[in-house]
């Protein structure tokens, strides 16, 4: 069975870190871009963070560029993403999302397959 599983959201204070995990079962990861993805209420998705299988480049929206940053582990079949100086507007569930074309999209249809999300919540 083919599944993502996030891990690692919570609460934190503004300025906190956070590690989120996204464990790949059914699939190996290795041949696939892995995207980050978060929602917050009353918004769309938006594509936070992704890095592509080929070479693995890396990509950040600009709003968490040098706070966030994302790596993947392929003998533990996972992929990260560590995130720092965490601010109030970056509440959101968090989702990690993977696409078999290998290279990063922002666009959510391209994507194959989906975790169920993990809440990450900054508030003092």
């Amino acid at each position: 069975q083919v599944q993502l599983v996030e891990s690692g959201g919570g609460l934190v204070q503004p300025g906190g870190s956070l590690r989120l995990s996204c464990a790949a079962s059914g699939f190996t990861l290795d041949y696939y871009a892995i995207g980050w993805f978060r929602q917050a209420p009353g918004k769309e998705h938006e594509g936070v963070s992704c890095i592509s299988s080929s070479n693995g480049s890396t990509y950040y929206r600009n709003s968490v560029k040098g706070r966030f940053t994302i790596s993947r582990d392929n003998a533990k079949n996972t992929v990260y993403l560590q995130m720092n100086s965490l601010k109030p507007e970056d509440t959101a569930v968090y989702y990690c999302a993977a696409t078999v074309r290998g290279y990063c999209s922002g666009v959510v249809g391209q994507y194959d397959y989906w975790g169920q999300g993990t809440q990450v919540t900054v508030s003092s």
